[in-house]
């Protein structure tokens, strides 16, 4: 895990199990002793600070923001893109605006380039199932893959600092585009609570000659249907914000289960069998251990050119190919100079290699 080196106050805007949980560790972890945060909830500043999740806290976002060298948008989905706007706007130009949501293109589209260029979406794939600060926890991010989506104008030196703040709390830092994350999320989180409030809405109106199917349901149903029903407002809003990713996601697998109605209706067994082998296929690539990652840390040094969106490019580049940066570290170019340097710490010999040959098939020299 990365030590500390953060620049300046934190500050959470938004202080629920998230929220409070970044403030926990950000304080327990990472040595930061300056965490504001506001939340117009009642009363839940007065119980972050006596759970210890902010040193300091009110409703006034104007006096949490400023000075603040990184702020955390930790508001309801839905709500993000108006809410990193006002804090865009209230920010110090120097400060990076950051959030968590499940959901990255909406926001990037409501930013203009200059906006964008002082922000960095995030997003922690972390969360537990009871909500508020008062179940925050220091560790909850421990080992907790945590989404960047950096653009071509966001500042290297500002997605230099939410990538530190993000391997300070224990978790790993990986760059997507905004768009595949989108995609990626509507795939492995979104999709599923559908089909699991489906399933359950499905089993409940089901009664054959008065037996109820839901209490007929194995161990298997109950662990495909768990998130069934989870926060039904908030998982109302994390549609709607990532509508097209979701629909695109909800035709495919309507139309996997229409090759399982033709093959039904047509008695193929062969191609039933095909079906049930090729997810097996998939879940033991998806259960398999990537051992190219491990051992010793390397580092590998590219050089880089004076322009904007390198080391958003290059960062994006590697997270798309899963390959994890511990941590990096940019010297920007003198104004006389062409090129700077850009060092990146790879976890192992051979995950290093392949990021050394990625970047530089992209065009950039490196050492």
């Amino acid at each position: 895990m990365a030590t500390t080196g953060l620049p300046g106050p934190v500050a959470l805007v938004g202080v629920g199990l998230i929220g409070g949980s970044l403030g926990l560790a950000l304080m327990g972890r990472a040595g930061v002793t300056d965490v504001r945060g506001v939340d117009p909830g009642d009363g839940v500043i007065a119980r972050a600070t006596e759970c210890g999740a902010i040193s300091a806290g009110g409703d006034d976002l104007a006096e949490a923001v400023k000075g603040a060298s990184i702020i955390v948008v930790c508001a309801p989905v839905g709500d993000i893109p108006g809410v990193v706007r006002r804090v865009l706007a209230l920010a110090d130009p120097d400060a990076v605006v950051t959030d968590v949501g499940s959901a990255k293109s909406d926001v990037l589209s409501a930013l203009t380039p200059e906006e964008r260029a002082r922000f960095c979406g995030g997003h922690p794939v972390a969360g537990g199932e009871r909500a508020g600060v008062e179940h925050a926890r220091e560790d909850l991010f421990d080992g907790a893959t945590w989404f960047l989506t950096p653009t071509e104008e966001t500042r290297p030196d500002l997605l230099q600092r939410v990538h530190g703040m993000v391997s300070s709390v224990g978790a790993t830092p990986v760059a997507v585009d905004a768009e595949v994350h989108d995609h990626l999320m509507a795939l492995v989180s979104h999709l599923p609570h559908v089909i699991a409030s489906a399933l359950i809405r499905q089993a409940a109106d089901t009664a054959p000659q008065g037996r109820e199917a839901l209490r007929s349901a194995g161990p298997s149903f109950r662990d495909l249907t768990r998130v069934a029903g989870a926060n039904p407002a908030l998982w109302a809003d994390i549609l709607l914000t990532n509508r097209d990713a979701v629909l695109a996601e909800v035709r495919k697998h309507r139309a996997e289960l229409l090759e399982v109605e033709e093959a039904l209706r047509g008695g193929d067994r062969e191609w039933l069998q095909t079906f049930f082998a090729s997810a097996a296929e998939g879940r033991e690539r998806l259960m398999a251990v990537d051992d190219s990652a491990g051992g010793e840390s390397t580092r590998v040094v590219v050089e880089v050119p004076n322009r904007p969106g390198v080391l958003s490019e290059i960062a994006t580049a590697l997270g798309h190919a899963h390959i994890n940066i511990e941590d990096l570290h940019l010297v920007p170019a003198r104004p006389d100079e062409p090129f700077g340097s850009l060092e990146i710490i790879i976890n192992g010999p051979d995950a290093a290699r392949r990021a050394a040959e990625m970047i530089s098939d992209r065009g950039f020299r490196v050492a």
